[in-house]
């Protein structure tokens, strides 16, 4: 929608009026609570801004006054704000890279630390945070019922059956025919993703297109080239399965699982530790030990 097109639906109304791009970035703002979180969101808003200017551009030629120039400065009101634009812009990027180049750094540290990382990725709102907050016990976690409720990336530490500490990452919800933009400016964050272990893909299967948005946050990881073997091994995870009376377990291989109830906990556990040490080379091995032997010495 044009910027003229929504002053003319504006008029025509009484209303305000948002196209799908402007109300996810009132959304997404609503919901930003980090400093990153709201830099991305002003990065993404740019090509927003840059058509509202071009679209006031066209009526101001047309009533004669694009070409009026600022305090001699050699530059009519449309190519100011033009330039401030770019100007917000390099200076965003300028910034997030910073951002980005510190998140490397603690990706290394993990690395080296030899933390395994399991990702948690899903459409917005299907349950992500709150089986996050199953699996690790941490009550600091605090999940929301609506969309887009996290949009930091944010890592958790918790333990596999045989205690092996791992690092889950809560990753932003995807969104069916989300902007360029938006994806674009959050890549920093995304890249998170694309350095774990394992995936674990969580459904909600109470929402009634639970196959389109289960399509839709496939279609996005392709997108963000991540490896096909990180694809392939996925952890797929039925969620919010307390909400369907009579739900069975699937045949697809995926996991039923309510972090409410606790159903499916214990065979998702064993999944991820099957997972994790199967994509990091490790072996769980039992040795036996003699009491009183030189080994407990």
């Amino acid at each position: 929608m044009t910027p003229q097109t929504q002053k003319e639906l504006e008029t025509a109304w009484g209303l305000r009026v948002f196209d799908r791009f402007t109300l996810v970035l009132h959304i997404f703002r609503c919901n930003a609570r980090t400093r990153e979180a709201r830099m991305q969101l002003a990065l993404a808003e740019i090509p927003l801004l840059r058509s509202s200017v071009s679209g006031d551009s066209e009526q101001q030629d047309q009533q004669g006054w694009g070409s009026r120039y600022i305090m001699g400065s050699g530059e009519s009101f449309s190519e100011l704000r033009a330039r401030a634009l770019r100007d917000r812009e390099l200076r965003l990027r300028r910034v997030l890279e910073r951002l980005r180049d510190k998140r490397r750094l603690m990706r290394k540290e993990r690395v080296r630390r030899e933390f395994p990382v399991v990702s948690v990725v899903g459409y917005t709102n299907c349950g992500k945070t709150t089986l996050i907050r199953a699996l690790t016990g941490e009550a600091t976690l605090q999940p929301r019922d609506q969309p887009f409720a996290t949009l930091d990336v944010t890592v958790h530490e918790g333990r596999l059956p045989s205690r092996l500490r791992v690092l889950y990452v809560d990753t932003i919800g995807f969104l069916s025919q989300l902007p360029h933009s938006l994806i674009h400016a959050f890549s920093a964050t995304l890249e998170d993703v694309a350095y774990s272990d394992v995936l674990v893909h969580v459904t909600d299967v109470s929402h009634p297109d639970a196959e389109l948005q289960k399509a839709t946050v496939l279609s996005t990881l392709r997108g963000l080239g991540l490896r096909p073997a990180l694809l392939e091994s996925a952890v797929e995870v039925h969620s919010k399965v307390d909400l369907v009376p009579g739900h069975t377990t699937p045949c697809s291989g995926a996991l039923a699982v309510s972090a409410v109830s606790g159903r499916g906990l214990d065979e998702l556990k064993a999944a991820l530790e099957a997972s994790v040490l199967r994509a990091t080379g490790r072996q769980l091995l039992t040795i036996r030990v003699r009491l009183g032997g030189p080994q407990l010495g």
